[in-house]
């Protein structure tokens, strides 16, 4: 149990330490935005809370001393500055290194050290400070002024955990010690729910508490103390003291007020109560309606409010989200499920057909109608928006631009776009290498920047969009674009081109996703290898995507990946080839025209066909895989755009749309070319899933062979 828990602590706290990258890098073009200095406070808050809890110590203390840094951002005793960010930055990093440490793994304090003192530097002076018993850095924070005093809340929280709750690795002791550390804090236990002594088991908790708080934090500061145990206890918070909710010349509210609106005492009860002429709180306990401690916290409570009773602000009160977290691998077998229901409900379909019965029909077609329901909402479940990743490319930008001395700001559109995040997961290298070549080679100094009449500031802009089946997915930048010739000559150089080929810009600039190929003259710690392109064209040919590019010398670059949505289920055209079949992916397809002898033999050898006035080069499926028979009169040819140019590939029958569940292929046959998987059709028989990127490649260095 305690394990699983870990599991979760680790998960959670990355998503906070992604949320926090995000803030930072938003915080640095806001810096005054106050929402989002409480979000980086939160998020800090939330971390060091939960190490401690979980024994995460390192993570803790560590924590605890930037939070400190940020409270007095918060209390307008600090400004955010650019290096206070680039500190909060490298403690965000330090915090990723210590989570992923084992519990017997040593820890390397020599950073984290660095960034206290970096930090320590920045308190401004008469801010007190010294050294903790694990000669950590400690900042303490000022002592509150009466205005900031006057800001204080008093709130009634009553903490009343599940009896199992030790056995999930939580102390509520902890929890109620991190209350205190809010403010002003007066705890009574009550223990009217223990059982007798024999029934008593050691792994419960039958304790809970009335904590009264004075504190200036929130009601968001108090319930992120409770934010790992949500689920597992019953937490009431109600704010009882703030400005104008008590009247300063009455007293606060009698002990049996306080009772009825905990729910501790009826109304009726009280009443009663009242006609005995007695004190009030002695008439309950004798009468047994209330324990004893229930009137101890109650007048505790009316204790604490009479000696803080200062003016306060409320704070907004934050909702949870409802969610839940479903492991990974989960929504992997549901989709692998949901793949198979849709090959028996293909089979179901054609059975059906084949029997001729309405009835069959008609309960073939409303299976067929849930399944498409099934299959859509399931994929649904495995859509993250793409803004996950293009968070993270903020930081890159941020970083890279600081090292090579540029000026650069990062431009984003698109983020809430959903992807499958099988898919995501795959895009970030390719995307990683597009941006590092475009802040490289694309944004120039920007000295050179000003002499050009541009602005000194860069600007690569990152953006998505849904297209069909797919998403289009933008990396432009407005630095010096790419150079034509000097590409072209690299590539002829290298034997990649013929010096006297008439190629287009596209096909040109095509060349720099060549392996090893670079025509930076010097090798940096950013690129020149000439080994971050091909990362891209393989990454991108591995998901079923193109990439195009656009450039003008002097003006900047485009870079466009069209990604399919998902890599589970997608939609095809099936075709026939002999006895044979073969599956195409229908968001490549333009069209399919037929091809006659008579339209081969006036091409004279060549494999070409004239469609709508242009010639049109193909590919003949037959030939290529080398499939025995006699080819039909008439055949086929499914036109494609492979990379923005449109190829043929010639089959027998053109069968038609087709919902396609990839099957991986086994080892043997994972390296052959021009077949990227398979699908079982309805009737149980195997269909290969054919790639016209690599088919149209091979065709092309076939050629250039025979040449």
């Amino acid at each position: 149990m305690m394990e699983q828990t870990i599991i979760t602590y680790r998960e959670e706290a990355g998503e906070l330490l992604a949320e926090l990258e995000t803030s930072l890098l938003e915080l640095e073009e806001t810096p005054d935005d106050s929402d989002l200095i409480n979000r980086v406070f939160r998020a800090m808050h939330t971390i060091k809370g939960s190490g401690a809890m979980f024994g995460f110590d390192e993570i803790a203390t560590f924590t605890h001393e930037v939070e400190t840094v940020f409270d007095l951002v918060r209390n307008g005793k600090m400004t955010v500055s650019k290096r206070l960010l680039d500190l909060t930055l490298k403690s965000r990093d330090h915090i990723c290194y210590l989570l992923s440490m084992s519990a017997d793994e040593a820890v390397d304090r020599r950073d984290g050290d660095e960034i206290i003192a970096g930090l320590r530097q920045l308190v401004p002076h008469g801010v007190l400070s010294q050294k903790s018993p694990g000669n950590v850095a400690v900042i303490q924070l000022p002592q509150l002024s009466g205005d900031e005093l006057a800001e204080e809340k008093t709130w009634r929280i009553r903490f009343h955990p599940e009896h199992n709750i030790l056995m999930c690795g939580t102390n509520p002791i902890s929890l109620i010690n991190e209350l205190r550390d809010l403010g002003v804090a007066h705890v009574v236990a009550q223990i009217d729910e223990v059982p007798p002594l024999s029934e008593i088991v050691s792994e419960q908790c039958y304790i809970y508490w009335d904590i009264i708080l004075t504190t200036s934090r929130g009601e968001d500061a108090i319930r992120d103390v409770f934010i790992f145990v949500d689920d597992d206890c019953d937490l009431k918070i109600e704010l009882i003291d703030s400005s104008g909710l008590i009247d300063r010349n009455e007293g606060y509210k009698k002990l049996g007020d306080i009772l009825v609106e905990r729910g501790d005492l009826s109304p009726v009860e009280m009443q009663k109560v009242l006609q005995l002429q007695k004190r009030f709180g002695e008439l309950l306990v004798e009468q047994g309606v209330v324990s004893p401690e229930k009137v101890q916290s109650a007048l505790v409570e009316q204790q604490h409010v009479k000696s803080v009773r200062k003016e306060r602000s409320e704070a907004p009160q934050q909702e949870a989200a409802a969610s839940i977290r479903v492991p990974a691998e989960r929504l992997d077998q549901l989709i692998n499920l949901v793949g198979e229901m849709v090959t028996v409900q293909a089979h179901l379909t054609q059975v059906s057909m084949a029997g001729g019965d309405p009835v069959f029909i008609a309960i073939s077609e409303e299976v067929e109608r849930l399944t498409n329901e099934l299959r859509d909402t399931a994929l649904n479940i495995r859509m993250l928006p793409i803004g996950s990743t293009f968070s993270k490319f903020k930081r890159l930008v941020r970083d890279l631009s600081g090292e090579l001395g540029k000026e650069i700001d990062m431009e984003t559109h698109g983020a809430e776009t959903e992807l499958d995040k099988t898919v995501i997961e795959k895009l970030n290298d390719p995307l990683v290498h597009i941006i590092r070549n475009s802040i490289d080679h694309g944004i120039e100094m920007p000295a050179v920047r000003t002499a050009a009449g541009k602005p000194s500031a860069g600007t690569v802009f990152l953006g998505a969009e849904h297209s069909g089946d797919s998403v289009l997915i933008t990396i432009r930048d407005d630095g010096g674009g790419l150079d034509r010739d000097a590409i072209r000559a690299k590539a002829v150089e290298r034997g990649l081109l013929s010096a006297t080929a008439e190629l287009t810009d596209r096909e040109i600039f095509a060349q720099i996703f060549a392996p090893g190929f670079s025509t930076a003259s010097k090798v940096t710690s950013v690129s020149g290898r000439g080994v971050g392109m091909d990362v891209v064209k393989r990454g991108i040919d591995g998901l079923r995507g193109t990439i195009g590019v656009e450039s003008v010398q002097g003006k900047g670059t485009t870079i466009t990946l069209k990604i399919p949505l998902t890599l589970a289920i997608i939609e095809s055209l099936l075709v026939k080839i002999g006895t044979d079949h073969f599956v195409l992916p229908l968001a490549m397809i333009e069209e399919c025209v037929e091809l006659s002898r008579g339209d081969v033999a006036a091409a004279h050898g060549r494999n070409v066909a004239v469609v709508r006035g242009s010639l049109t080069p193909y590919i003949s499926l037959r030939e290529q895989f080398g499939i025995a028979g006699e080819r039909p009169d008439i055949e086929q040819i499914v036109i494609a755009s492979v990379q923005g140019v449109r190829i043929g590939f010639v089959v027998d029958f053109v069968v038609g749309e087709h919902q396609t569940v990839i099957k991986p292929l086994g080892r043997i046959y994972q390296d052959v070319k021009g077949i990227s998987g398979a699908t079982i059709l309805g009737d149980g028989t195997v269909a290969l899933i054919l790639d016209p990127i690599v088919l149209s490649r091979e065709a092309a260095l076939a050629e250039s062979a025979q040449l």
